[in-house]
């Protein structure tokens, strides 16, 4: 049986009971031409607030898990009413995950359409990060505000960049402006960009990434209770390595109170975004467009996993060749390797193809590949944010794949 409530000026459904919510009829619910939401109880721990339903299978989950990445080929017009599934294939349905004590915060939100953007550090990902959004946000990006510890390193940067400009059409690019530490979380979208103890070129450590994780835990977890403190309603983009372990800490922290219970008064799950896997998609092409027998990977191809250990780069999704697929998945977990040996640090391709590409993307509404929160752990997929909501690509893929996902999938939620 489905329910029908209004609250807020708002409209619902559901398969439970909401005692606190005017009930309606159908007929009523079904006048509104707007937005949906689907409300449900799931453990707030491993589920998100609230996500895009782009397909009738969305509303049975009983939790949340990789098998989100699957499409569900049934029919469920004899299990939900026409309408709704109409309005599913508009996009115009959202989960809301009424365990979290402030699901009704996100009732009505609309979104900007152009972003403030604000970032955390400039190192070498950092600031090359914000020279492409300087040059890329056009249409986009409000302004950006950064922020370093380095007062010299900030005004360095507000300086030149604040001097790129398109002649005849001097304010095209967004302004660049200093921001202090208390007004990080004054945005849109706040770009996590911080890090500290990269191993130097020449190290013999195997998975840098990996060696950041200790030292760049602590930073995030300051910036994600300052968050919670804040009351952040916006993108939490963690585009630091390891990047999607990050995302999990930044979430469970922000989600304690002083006495290290959780509350979940914090961020939801799915406000952070982690960003590292569009340069994997980079390299998987840079290596694919190669050879005649790969370069298919370009039409076909996905990537699935982490930035790092465990990422899958599948070459086709529709004709999987599991031979192909390891020899792109091996060349691109050793790029960043290449480049080290010629005694140069990787950051150029990362920060523009994990980092500005897709951040623009994620404005725009457009596909890219981010890491989103999937029942216990932050995983790479192709995705996208409508209505300040995320969907994640499902697709019809082969059993082989589909359990090398899994594996890497669970792999990270044994992590945190």
């Amino acid at each position: 049986m489905i329910n029908y409530y209004k609250h807020k000026g708002e409209y619902f459904f559901s398969f439970q009971e909401y005692d606190n919510f005017n009930r309606i009829h159908e007929e009523d619910v079904k006048k509104n031409g707007g937005q949906l939401y689907f409300l449900n109880r799931l453990n707030p721990i491993k589920s998100r607030r609230s996500f895009l339903i782009n397909h009738p299978s969305l509303l049975f989950i009983e939790k949340e898990g990789i098998e989100l990445l699957l499409l569900d080929t049934k029919d469920y017009l004899d299990l939900i009413p026409s309408w709704i599934i109409d309005k599913i294939n508009k996009g115009l349905v959202f989960s809301l995950n009424t365990c979290y004590p402030n699901w009704e915060g996100i009732l009505g939100q609309r979104l900007n359409k152009k972003w403030k953007v604000n970032l955390l550090a400039l190192g070498d990902v950092g600031s090359t990060l914000l020279i492409g959004l300087r040059l890329l946000g056009e249409d986009y990006i409000d302004k950006i505000g950064i922020y370093d510890r380095k007062v010299n390193r900030l005004k360095r940067w507000k300086y030149e960049l604040n001097q790129i400009r398109k002649p005849f059409d001097e304010d095209a690019f967004p302004p660049i402006y200093l921001l202090d530490r208390d007004e990080l979380f004054d945005c849109d979208i706040f770009l996590f960009c911080a890090s500290k103890g990269i191993p130097p070129v020449g190290s013999n450590i195997g998975d840098v990434r990996m060696a950041q994780f200790e030292s760049n835990s602590e930073i995030i977890k300051e910036y994600a209770i300052m968050a919670r403190n804040k009351g952040f309603k916006g993108i939490f983009a963690v585009v630091s390595d390891p990047v999607d372990l990050l995302c999990k800490v930044a979430f469970l922290e922000s989600n304690k109170n002083e006495k290290g219970i959780y509350d979940f008064q914090g961020l939801a799950s799915n406000q952070i975004i982690g960003y590292g896997l569009g340069v994997m998609n980079g390299r998987a092409c840079f290596y694919a467009e190669k050879s005649k027998d790969t370069i298919h990977y370009l039409k076909e191809g996905r990537v699935f996993g982490p930035h790092g250990e465990g990422l899958i780069v599948a070459d086709s999704v529709d004709n999987y060749d599991e031979k192909l697929s390891e020899y792109l998945t091996y060349k691109t977990l050793n790029a960043n390797k290449e480049v080290r040996n010629l005694g140069f640090k990787p950051y150029v391709a990362p920060s523009l193809s994990s980092g500005a590409l897709p951040i623009i993307a994620t404005i725009k509404g457009e596909w890219f590949y981010g890491s989103t929160y999937i029942g216990g752990a932050y995983m790479g997929s192709k995705c996208r944010l409508i209505d300040n909501q995320i969907e994640v690509e499902q697709l019809d893929m082969p059993l082989k794949l589909f359990n090398k996902i899994k594996d890497t999938y669970e792999r990270l939620v044994n992590i945190i």
